[in-house]
């Protein structure tokens, strides 16, 4: 026998098939000579502890299977931050294989670990330094890592301590989920709810935000100067419509390029929406820096745009508005840009205007007179002269022209010139328009009854650009006929030949349909807009009403008796008749008489007249 001991476990199967284990345990003992002269043992049934560490060993197993199979990085690093174990989503998550993770610290360098915007994280926020500072468990902690092959991950991480058995931590376990993919979603959403889709270019609300930020810097530092720029295109509807939608996304894409080119790497270029745009130039030393973008710009534009294949141009007007008037509120230097850039329109279009005192005064006076317009809606305070339209022929008279003025409960008739253009700007030219062809009807239909003759009075209404894009203008008139019962052949509706230009093929669609009705159709202002021959014969115009520009100045063989003379021969070649407006002298009369003018109006006939007064004039009989 050998001396020494041995410690032996095996198990045995016992007759009835059950298995025990046992643990065997022996010793030789020898004499003085070192001869053997027994053996002690203990022998010890372990099977529960087998079976129990056969159930730890399985529990062990699934454990790791799990730890393995999880889509989600697990880690356990000991005290001193040492990784002890990492499972094989780890690798992928940080880049390097397990043998290479054990044995790393948690903050390796061979992963950068920056906040989520790239710059440094904060020591005491590490998910390690936070358990191991209290002991319990963190949640959520994101940060982003960077790769030694430049590549940028985005991590969550939970981590929570395992504690020995004195309660003390002997480890933390890390669970780390890859949020790369969430956060690059998140980053494109966030990025597209702050910039425009079509341009790329900020929106709105991005613009705004930077506008507030440089109204703050301003206050903190007084020497801190800045400028918002609004700018419209000039006439991009045109390009919409003739040569399509496309082309004019086309139109404007360019022009964001173009207007980036324009300005400093500091300065912001947004898109409000349509063929809006406006500019944040920060940091500038006075109004001249404002003004040299904004001639920048306009030369600029000045270039034709190469699109699918056609040679587009455009211009822009623009409104700068300075930061040193004082503002507190990002809406009110939009707002004041906005009315220099309407100003600069106004103007004469594609240039530039710097908001002032005077400006901000005006727009306070059509904001009341926006609102004078409104409550006169409402309170009916609007009243239809009518002035009489004569045969140049005959002398006699053969209808009116029907003119809304407003009756101000203080500041008395208040002319057309003052509120028109304010109706037109604020769409209430839309409901004013239908009143008043409402009330010309009926008053029309009235005088038919009360005084008729041989050849029945017709009554002339003028239509806006925004009533003749409403959609439901031919059966608002058909509903006013029916309403008033006058004939549709008794009404003769005057457009502006720019409103006819600017919306030509609408407007040739609704024209068409009007004529249907027997409704007569006439050509205001003739001369003074931009009209093409070429599509002046397609409308179904029954006359052209030459400007009163032209009546007003005529005298023999002179320019304005050429082109009186021009517009009647043009309106007689394409079968039209010529209304001349603003006669008020004999000469002009006998003028327009010689040059073939069938008809006319001014105040060498009659000024505009109230209904009372104008059935007066009626019962009359008059004879010029």
């Amino acid at each position: 026998l050998e001396q020494g001991s041995k410690d032996l476990e095996y198990r045995i199967v016992q007759p009835d098939g059950k298995v025990r284990w046992i643990r065997d345990r022996a010793r030789t003992i020898v004499d003085p000579r070192g001869s053997p002269i027994r053996i002690d043992g203990m022998i010890t049934d372990i099977t529960e502890r087998k079976q129990a560490e056969e159930r730890l060993r399985q529990e062990r197993d699934l454990l790791n299977g799990m730890m393995q199979a999880t889509v989600t990085a697990i880690a356990v690093v000991d005290t001193q931050g040492t990784i002890i174990f990492a499972n094989e989503r780890t690798e992928q998550v940080l880049g390097m294989s397990q043998s290479e993770l054990l044995q790393c610290q948690y903050n390796s360098q061979t992963w950068q670990i920056t906040d989520l915007q790239g710059g440094p994280f904060p020591e005491e926020q590490l998910p390690f330094k936070q358990v191991i500072a209290t002991g319990k468990a963190v949640f959520d902690v994101q940060h982003a890592i960077e790769l030694p092959d430049g590549t940028h991950k985005y991590l969550s991480i939970n981590g929570a301590p395992l504690n020995d058995a004195s309660g003390a931590i002997a480890s933390i376990v890390f669970s780390i989920t890859d949020i790369t993919n969430r956060k690059q979603i998140e980053q494109q959403l966030l990025h597209d709810a702050l910039h425009d889709a079509l341009t790329g270019l900020p929106n709105r609300t991005l613009f705004m935000e930077r506008v507030a930020h440089a109204i703050k810097l301003s206050k903190r530092h007084k020497s801190y100067l800045f400028a918002v720029l609004f700018l419209d295109l000039d006439r991009f509807k045109v390009v919409n419509d003739s040569l399509g939608h496309g082309v004019g996304d086309q139109l404007l894409i360019a022009i964001a390029q173009k207007l980036e080119g324009c300005l400093r790497t500091t300065d912001t270029v947004a898109r409000l929406g349509g063929d809006e745009f406006t500019i944040l130039l920060e940091d500038i030393k006075d109004v001249k820096d404002a003004t040299k973008v904004a001639e920048r710009i306009q030369q600029a534009l000045k270039s034709p745009f190469n699109l699918e294949g056609q040679e587009v141009f455009t211009t822009a007007s623009i409104g700068i508005a300075l930061s040193s008037t004082g503002y507190e509120h990002t809406e009110e230097l939009l707002r004041d840009a906005d009315i220099a850039m309407y100003r600069a329109k106004e103007l004469g279009k594609a240039r530039h205007e710097v908001f002032d005192k005077v400006m901000h005064a005006r727009a306070l006076k059509l904001l009341q007179l926006e609102n004078d317009l409104r409550r006169a809606l409402e309170r009916k305070e609007f009243e239809v002269y009518y002035q009489p339209i004569t045969s140049l022929f005959t002398g006699s008279l053969t209808g009116f022209e029907a003119l809304v003025r407003s009756q101000h409960p203080e500041r008395g008739l208040v002319p057309p010139i003052e509120f028109i253009s304010v109706a037109e700007e604020t769409g209430l030219i839309v409901p004013l328009g239908e009143w008043v062809l409402r009330e010309a009807c009926h008053q029309l239909r009235i005088w038919h009854t009360k005084f008729p003759t041989p050849e029945p009075l017709k009554m002339s209404v003028n239509l806006s650009g925004k009533q003749l894009k409403e959609s439901d203008l031919i059966d608002q008139i058909d509903a006013i006929l029916e309403e008033t019962g006058l004939d549709g052949s008794f009404l003769k509706l005057e457009i502006t030949e720019s409103v006819l230009m600017e919306n030509a093929d609408t407007a040739t669609k609704m024209l068409l349909q009007l004529r249907a009705r027997n409704i007569q159709l006439s050509v205001d202002d003739f001369g003074t807009g931009y009209s093409s021959l070429s599509y002046l014969h397609r409308f179904p115009v029954n006359t052209l009403k030459i400007d009163r520009s032209f009546v007003s100045q005529m005298s023999p063989n002179d320019r304005n008796s050429e082109i009186v003379r021009t517009i009647v021969t043009l309106a007689h070649s394409l079968r039209m008749d010529v209304i001349a407006e603003g006669v008020e002298t004999l000469e002009q009369l006998k003028e327009l008489k010689i040059l073939k003018c069938e008809q006319g109006q001014g105040y060498f006939f009659s000024k505009p007249l109230t209904k009372e007064a104008a059935g007066l004039l009626l019962a009359e009989l008059p004879q010029w």
